[in-house]
């Protein structure tokens, strides 16, 4: 039976470039964007928090 193995990044600065070396970094060690979810203040235009979630099909990458 196939596993999805699950790796979520908390980002507490949410930037443009925050947000690239999380990519970068995960996506190098094998692991696939799965979605972003941005966390929302009502007074904020921007985000407050960000959660980056990767998957990997079959288990954790290798290079984890």
């Amino acid at each position: 039976m196939d596993r999805a193995e699950y790796k979520v990044v908390e980002l507490s600065t949410v930037t443009d470039t925050e947000i690239e070396n999380v990519l970068n970094e995960w996506s190098n060690k094998g692991w696939k964007l799965d979605r972003i979810t941005f966390a929302m203040r009502e007074s904020q235009k921007r985000p407050s928090m960000a959660f980056i979630i990767f998957i990997a099909e079959n288990g954790k990458p290798a290079d984890d």
